[in-house]
């Protein structure tokens, strides 16, 4: 057991004097969760758009100023013809145009009907469908104020609720997602260069001859990171919950928990692409190309797994980071405790033993 010890402090310490991988430990996790935080968004604040009225009416001048006064829009300005639509989004200055049609006023009174075009930017089709909407709601909204006193006979009016996130503030959704990424790469990355820094130093003949098993061997290597990341993710919670005001509905205690397995398991993975790479580069590219981006794109992040082919739903069900999201999600935003999220738990579980397995499986007793 003192060996064992003495080999994990060994680790520390290399830890410690490589000023390099401190700082991808704890420097680039506290950037990128600050990065995307802020950065990745699908609300819009301040669209630029311009205005073409045909009408030039009370009417028309109502709904232009209720759309300016919004945060949402920036009435960037006021062309004269349909020519000019498509040089303005040539030029990248506008998302939007709205166009309202010629005497809108008159035939608002007379006809109870009148047109208003929105014609947006789709090389963004999210930001496009977005713009679109909000358009449409403040119109809605207009148009509501003016039948406040005019009763329909027959009426539906459908009522929405947003549980869990009723602000629809796009950091609870991704702030989760950066955790969970964030944690996957570094630890994974960081472990996969353990064992070939030995092999590159010339250092794996004294771990080969020491009377350590490849087991102990192994989780001697994991123990200095698992207590290194558990930093980590406390760091990176605690930015969620006071910087971004992230709510945790459900137990803190589970949710460090279910972090610690989640830490386990990447660096579980990272053992593994170090036990079958020669060098620390090779490892550095299988533990970045190889899981940054089935992470990003198969893990539910950024993209609704449903919405996938089924080959790729498939595939996703054997990414790690999926399972996480969805516990951290209902822990964090809709309170759920164990009975909920048992089952992610378990394949998460099942998953670590496994990359623990293959990795004494694959750690050879003798150098080539």
């Amino acid at each position: 057991m003192n060996r064992f010890i003495g080999f994990v402090k060994k680790e520390f310490y290399h830890i410690y004097r490589d000023k390099r991988s401190l700082f991808i430990l704890f420097g680039m996790p506290i950037v990128q969760i600050m990065l995307f935080g802020f950065a990745i968004t699908n609300e819009i604040n301040n669209v630029n758009i311009a205005i073409l009225d045909h009408s030039k009416d009370a009417t028309t001048q109502e709904i232009i100023n209720k759309i300016a006064a919004s945060k949402y829009f920036s009435v960037q300005d006021y062309i004269q013809n349909e020519a000019e639509i498509e040089n303005s989004f040539k030029k990248g200055t506008l998302k939007a145009v709205l166009i309202f049609e010629k005497d809108f006023s008159k035939k608002l009174i007379t006809q109870n009907n009148a047109t208003v075009q929105i014609i947006t930017d789709a090389t963004d089709p999210n930001t496009a469908n977005t713009i679109s909407n909000y358009t449409n709601a403040i119109l809605q909204n207009y148009q509501q104020e003016l039948n406040k006193t005019t009763k329909i006979p027959y009426q539906i009016i459908p009522k929405t609720r947003m549980v869990f996130n009723p602000e629809l503030k796009s950091v609870f959704m991704f702030v989760p997602g950066v955790m969970t990424i964030i944690l996957m790469l570094v630890s994974a990355m960081m472990t996969s260069i353990s064992i070939t820094r030995e092999k590159e130093l010339g250092t794996m003949e004294v771990l080969l001859v020491s009377p350590l098993k490849p087991i102990l061997v192994i989780v001697g290597k994991v123990v200095p990171y698992i207590f290194l990341s558990v930093i980590n993710a406390t760091i990176i919670i605690l930015l969620s919950l006071f910087v971004f005001k992230m709510p945790v509905q459900g137990s803190l205690f589970l949710l460090g928990l279910e972090s610690v397995l989640f830490i386990i398991t990447s660096l579980s993975l990272g053992i593994l692409i170090s036990t079958i790479s020669v060098t620390q580069q090779t490892a550095m590219m299988i533990s970045l190309m190889a899981l940054m981006l089935p992470t990003i794109l198969l893990s539910g992040f950024i993209f609704p797994i449903s919405s996938m082919p089924l080959p790729l739903q498939i595939i996703s069900n054997i990414i790690p980071a999926k399972w996480f999201i969805i516990i951290i999600k209902g822990i964090m935003l809709k309170g759920v405790g164990i009975l909920f999220i048992w089952k992610e738990t378990l394949i998460l579980l099942g998953m670590t033993l496994f990359f623990i397995a293959v990795s004494v499986k694959k750690y050879k007793i003798r150098l080539e």
